[in-house]
């Protein structure tokens, strides 16, 4: 989840950098209780040796991921009745710490679903762990697809009732699954079962092809290379790899179809579907060469077009694809209402997406149980909807990140304003109140350059006061 994959984000590496946290891990909280309003996350001093911060990442459900100035992963916050978010972060507790990867390059992304990992290093290669089933093939085009459904290019809604998703609304369940050892994934012994990879392993999309980020969502990543193309593994049975149909498991990375390459006489397009499985194929002129930026929600995707376009695809039934319906839509589509906007960047959460434009306007849609759209109510919203309440007025928002039922924005000027699900503290405004319009934190230790949502808490990244 999280955002801004793919678009340069405003860090001056110039300056020391600060983290602070707001919300909960369960290694790091005292007793295990929220943490409500921002505090310091300091590298230990047998940890960074002169290494200091350099982006915060966000996190998983129950742990925390930032990069430190020298290129290293570094995770905290788990603990060992976790399950396999403890795993996910390396077994690291209270104290940040380097996660150990398997190669010297810096890294200079990551990003992390509920229990799966993924990050880039500097010379393009990408790393992933956590569930089995988020972890690509090593054979590249060899990975089988376990289609769930026949349909081709659908939108169908799923089925699945919104009082069946919302039966636990709020609540996380908590799911435990063997762990395979490095032993087991070198001799094979996966084969059929579920298990939780804890040894990163390499991703190849093909040879020399680099990549320059990555996403994560529930159970499915992205990878958006040099070139600006786009390739997707994980689950897809709401059509959120964007192949245009309910591929329940792609176990190896496949190349999305965003852009259509042009042809004798054609100008490059989006295959775009509207409507229901019965509604004919439009074929909608879009503006653009390549992608830019990518987003993963918890079963949709998002991705901004370097002219700007949004378009999104997946699982619809709270209008997170912001197409005016709940179906879900199983190939990239451009998001017509926003035809004459330009996007700069764009954050996906659970249920709902945020998107920022070049001047700086904040547009939300997708589900709102928890005020997560700022829009004032609870209501979902299937077209995006232009934020434009008194606490945005004469803000240009610049930097854009979703947790499971929270979002944040940080503006130009370095303001902080939070918004939704608070349970955990998660917002940094002092209580476990949500809120449901963006609301400014009060933070006046020092200038806010980053924001990044995690599941049940928030990372900032700060120049350093002194």
């Amino acid at each position: 989840m999280n955002g801004n994959n793919g678009v340069q984000d405003p860090i001056m590496e110039s300056k020391a950098s600060v983290v602070y946290m707001s919300g909960y891990l369960p290694g790091a909280a005292p007793e295990k209780s929220p943490i409500l309003s921002p505090v310091p996350v300091r590298l230990p001093a047998a940890v960074h040796g002169g290494d200091s911060w350099k982006d915060v990442c966000g996190g998983g459900c129950g742990f925390a991921m930032a990069i430190s100035e020298n290129g290293r992963l570094i995770t905290w916050g788990s603990s060992d009745d976790e399950g396999q978010s403890y795993v996910a972060s390396g077994k690291h507790g209270e104290t940040p710490e380097p996660f150990p990867l398997p190669t010297e390059a810096p890294v200079i992304q990551a990003s992390s679903g509920w229990a799966h990992c993924a990050v880039v290093t500097e010379v393009g290669e990408a790393f992933t762990w956590g569930w089995k089933e988020c972890i690509p093939s090593k054979d590249l085009g060899g990975g089988k697809q376990q289609s769930g459904s026949s349909e081709q290019g659908s939108n169908a809604s799923s089925g699945v009732s919104l009082q069946n998703e919302s039966r636990k609304v709020g609540e996380e369940p908590v799911k435990r699954r063997r762990v395979s050892t490095a032993k087991d994934e070198t001799e094979g012994l996966t084969s059929g079962l579920d298990f939780f990879a804890t040894t990163p392993s390499l991703v190849s999309v093909g040879l020399g092809v680099r990549i320059t980020s990555v996403a994560t969502g529930g159970r499915h990543t992205l990878a958006l290379s040099d070139i600006g193309q786009v390739w997707g593994w994980g689950y897809g049975g709401e059509g959120q790899l964007g192949l245009g149909s309910r591929v329940k498991m792609v176990s190896s990375p496949h190349l999305i179809p965003c852009l259509e390459l042009p042809g004798p006489g054609k100008e490059r397009s989006f295959i775009s579907q509207q409507g229901a499985a019965t509604t004919s194929t439009q074929v909608l002129r879009v503006p653009g060469q390549y992608i830019k930026a990518i987003s993963c929600g918890g079963r949709h995707s998002a991705a901004i077009t370097d002219a700007g376009r949004l378009i999104t695809f997946g699982w619809g039934l709270y209008g997170q694809c912001g197409h005016g319906n709940t179906n879900d839509q199983l190939r990239p589509m451009a998001v017509s209402t926003l035809q004459n906007v330009q996007m700069e960047s764009v954050a996906a959460g659970l249920w709902h997406t945020i998107c920022i434009s070049s001047d700086g306007k904040v547009f939300a849609f997708g589900g709102n149980q928890f005020g997560q759209l700022g829009t004032g109510t609870d209501h979902a919203e299937t077209i995006p909807r232009l934020l434009d309440g008194q606490n945005l007025e004469n803000k240009h928002a610049s930097v854009v990140s979703c947790g499971a039922r929270h979002s944040a924005v940080l503006s130009e000027d370095g303001q902080l304003l939070c918004w939704g699900w608070n349970k955990y503290g998660q917002l940094g405004l002092g209580d476990t109140i949500d809120r449901d319009i963006p609301t400014q934190v009060q933070f006046d230790v020092c200038r806010l350059r980053k924001v990044a949502c995690g599941w049940w808490h928030t990372l900032l990244l700060a120049d350093s006061p002194t």
